[in-house]
């Protein structure tokens, strides 16, 4: 189960726990008998093609006093969002540049490995639109009645991580599908699939670039001594969850260990792994 940063550490996964399609999908079992409805082509991802043109509407009447006035509104229509596809492979000849390539990135790890400080950097130095969404944030628009994990993690909790989850998915979508990369950032449990990788795949499509940023436990414990607020944990709670990130190791996601680098130097890295990842996508 994903863990965000500053929320006090959730069970780990039960065996027969684990997601399964049809486990969101509660629709699928007794659904009546019929034709499936047939979805129009796309003619790219999160594009939907325009349909045929309809009547034209009636004129305004004005009762004769000169012509009608133009109905301009400033609105600005947007492609709708869909789910970013998986990328394509490019030819053996052509190297790929994860710096002028619009990208979905989920960036992965403990509290105190510095997610967000490298997302933001990474995000404000690309050639190309790019926009940091982190969970936290959007955790925290909650105010009167937020589930603060820090007093236990329950339904009540769980039900808002699950929102701002599939809020950030949705907000990722829609800035893809308008030409903006995006960078998410958010504490994901190798060993709760029920609320893990899945979901984010569920919620931002195939293409979501998963990076795990993973330094050692000294590192984790001196960047947790500098928080302040909710965001702090107490150093057992730090050492549990870091534990539990090694679990990444040998999922064949890509592992960035940013102990001995600074950010600028980890946002570098990141970008060479996401040209490797372009090149040939992990599975998961």
């Amino acid at each position: 189960m994903q863990h965000a940063v500053g929320s006090p550490l959730p069970p780990p996964h039960q065996p027969g726990h684990g997601w399964s399609p049809a486990a969101h999908h509660p629709g699928a079992q007794g659904a009546p008998q019929g034709p499936a409805p047939v979805p129009p082509p796309l003619s790219a991802p999160g594009f939907a093609p325009p349909g045929p043109p309809g009547p034209a509407a009636p004129a305004p009447q004005h009762g004769g006093y000169g012509p009608p006035a133009p109905e301009s509104t400033g609105h600005v229509p947007l492609p709708p969002g869909g789910p970013v596809a998986m990328p394509s492979a490019p030819p053996a000849a052509t190297a790929p540049d994860p710096t002028s390539t619009t990208l979905a990135v989920l960036l992965i790890g403990p509290a105190g490995a510095g997610k967000t400080s490298v997302a933001k950097y990474w995000a404000d130095h690309r050639r190309v639109p790019t926009a940091h969404i982190s969970l936290d944030d959007v955790r925290e628009w909650v105010r009167s009645g937020f589930a603060d994990p820090q007093s236990g993690w329950n339904d009540h909790s769980e039900a808002q991580y699950r929102l701002a989850r599939r809020t950030c998915g949705f907000a990722a979508r829609n800035f893809l599908a308008n030409g903006i990369s995006c960078i998410l950032d958010d504490a994901v449990f190798p060993d709760r699939p029920v609320v893990g990788l899945g979901g984010w795949k569920r919620h931002v499509g195939p293409g979501l670039l998963p990076v795990v940023l993973l330094p050692g436990l000294e590192i984790v414990l001196e960047r947790n001594a500098e928080r302040s607020g909710n965001r702090r944990l107490t150093d057992e709670e730090v050492a549990r969850i870091h534990g539990r990130m090694a679990g990444w190791y040998g999922s064949g996601l890509p592992i960035i260990d940013n102990s001995q680098l600074d950010v600028p130097q980890t946002a570098h890295l990141l970008d060479e792994v996401l040209a490797r990842s372009l090149a040939s996508p992990p599975s998961w």
